[in-house]
């Protein structure tokens, strides 16, 4: 019976590694990619094409709308799919731009309002700065020593999230003032680099290029995926085994 148990026990902790490793991927995708950014560039690529890809660019950003309204209201999308549809290059780039900037401080605002949560404030964190990545190149050509600025200031926000460290060892305490400070250097010079007015939800028009006339991966746990089922499954076997064993047990 000390056998069954301590291998039942083994087996329960080894299964119990795989479903928290496995949910984590499922639901966060890849920390270091941001689905808009990465639309962002494939949309510019093709609006790059000679002549200008609108029908893909536009199919392009399509993937993502739905997304983009859900976060930021219908704004953002409805100008940028205009300047689309009306084959507005230039404009259509720089609303994405702004688009983005506003999603960066999406990111930095919800990192703050919930900053004691730090595998999530990580997480954020890490998709707010690929969001920048996608965009820095316009930022270091205008001015490279803003860009190094606001690499920096990315760094030291992520060195102010702390670490809980394993077992309380590595332990580092979080520091929310140092963050908010490196949070508004980050979008204050966004805003200025990216002529942004400003960064709040439902304000998008104010800073946007006038028009003219004028996937991805999911971010919640698929519970329906057998897969994600199947290590509770066998855990649950293999308690109601014990149980069972043990009654025939007592039974003899």
């Amino acid at each position: 019976m000390k056998r069954l148990s301590f291998f039942c026990l083994v087996l329960i902790f080894i299964l119990s590694g795989f479903p928290a490793n496995g949910v984590q991927a499922y639901s966060y995708g890849d920390p270091n990619e941001e689905k808009v950014a990465e639309v962002y560039k494939e949309v510019v690529v093709k609006l790059n094409e000679n002549p200008p890809n609108y029908i893909d660019a536009l199919a392009l950003f399509g993937t993502v709308k739905e997304e983009i309204d859900m976060h930021m209201g219908p704004e953002p999308g409805s100008i940028i799919q205009e300047n689309l549809e009306k084959e507005q290059k230039v404009q259509a780039i720089e609303n994405m731009e702004k688009l983005l900037v506003l999603n960066i401080a999406r990111r930095l605002e919800s990192i703050e309002k919930n900053f004691s949560e730090f595998d999530t404030s990580k997480k954020l964190l890490a998709k707010g700065f690929a969001t920048y990545e996608a965009i820095s190149p316009k930022v270091e050509a205008k001015d490279a020593s803003a860009d190094k600025e606001i690499r920096d200031d990315f760094n030291a926000a992520l060195e102010a999230l702390g670490n809980p460290g394993l077992f309380g060892v590595g332990k580092k305490e979080p520091n929310l003032d140092e963050f908010k400070t490196r949070k508004d250097e980050i979008l204050s010079a966004l805003k200025e680099q990216f002529e942004i007015k400003n960064l709040e939800v439902g304000h998008f028009s104010e800073s946007a290029s006038e028009v003219e006339t004028n996937s991805g991966k999911k971010d919640w746990t698929d519970v329906s995926n057998l897969r994600n089922w199947i290590p509770i499954i066998l855990i649950a076997a293999v308690i109601v085994g014990v149980v069972l064993y043990t009654a025939r047990k007592r039974k003899k």
